[in-house]
């Protein structure tokens, strides 16, 4: 259920090869290790991530629309998700535009989600990031999710993870909450992506747990639900390791932010 993530100005073709090896086997010397959902890369950097994980389970999710802040005309936001989508991505995460958003100009934010979800086509799934460290109320954290639900979204996410507040679970259960609840009323499933943040196992469960008693099994896969949480990774496979041996005498991994 994690989307193993590099979004630096200095990632070059090498580091994102050797995210991708990662995310196909997390743990090299145990190929039993499940690999990750995806590797969410820049778009110039999707092509490179595809053939990083040719062959394998793996999906390739580029963000767009000028991540993350969002601040562009929609033909550039437009153009940032056709060269992704032809790069081979299998997923797109789009910012909303939250200037918009709070100045209640909500039929632009919902305007610029469909223009991108027609953008993906068929061949992609749509990440709707809210950035809901900047909406700033619980009321507007609902209002946003069920935007982006109306809008098209294939997934409703938190955070774009370059702000002080990432997920939280009070804003991961409102959003969970709210697919519920759309999924009640028109039968469409959405899934969630909580952000940012979540960096041990024990953190991660607690989600789990909520994704549990909130809107139960149907989302406990990782095609509803995922973790955007790449430091996550490196303490998921210690404790595998502490499961299975009792101790951790593994290779030093690299945590990737």
């Amino acid at each position: 259920m994690v989307d193993l993530t590099t979004l630096e100005g200095a990632d070059t073709p090498g580091k994102v090869r050797a995210l991708g090896a990662k995310a196909v086997h997390p743990d090299p010397t145990d190929r039993t290790t499940p690999s990750t959902a995806a590797v969410c890369v820049y778009p110039d950097m999707a092509a490179t991530a595809k053939a990083a994980v040719a062959g394998s389970s793996v999906k390739v999710a580029s963000v767009a629309t000028a991540f993350p802040a969002g601040r562009a005309a929609l033909g550039v936001k437009l153009a940032d998700v056709h060269d992704a989508v032809a790069a081979g991505a299998d997923e797109i995460d789009m910012v909303i535009d939250r200037g918009a958003f709070l100045a209640g100009r909500y039929l632009k934010v919902y305007d610029e989600i469909t223009a991108v979800k027609e953008a993906c086509g068929t061949s992609a799934r749509l990440k709707v990031i809210f950035e809901t460290g900047e909406l700033s109320t619980y009321d507007n954290i609902r209002r946003a999710s069920w935007l982006g639900m109306l809008a098209g979204a294939d997934f409703i996410k938190t955070s774009t993870g370059k702000v002080a507040v990432n997920a939280t679970p009070a804003n991961t259960l409102l959003m969970l909450e709210a697919v519920r609840d759309f999924r009640a009323q028109t039968g469409v499933q959405v899934g969630v992506k909580p952000a940012g943040g979540i960096r041990t196992t024990k953190d991660a469960v607690k989600f789990l747990v909520l994704v549990n008693e909130t809107v139960g099994e149907d989302w406990l896969d990782n095609h509803w639900f995922r973790f955007g949480a790449s430091s996550l990774l490196n303490d998921l496979l210690m404790q595998r390791q502490k499961l299975a041996t009792g101790r951790y005498s593994g290779p030093d991994y690299v945590t990737v932010d």
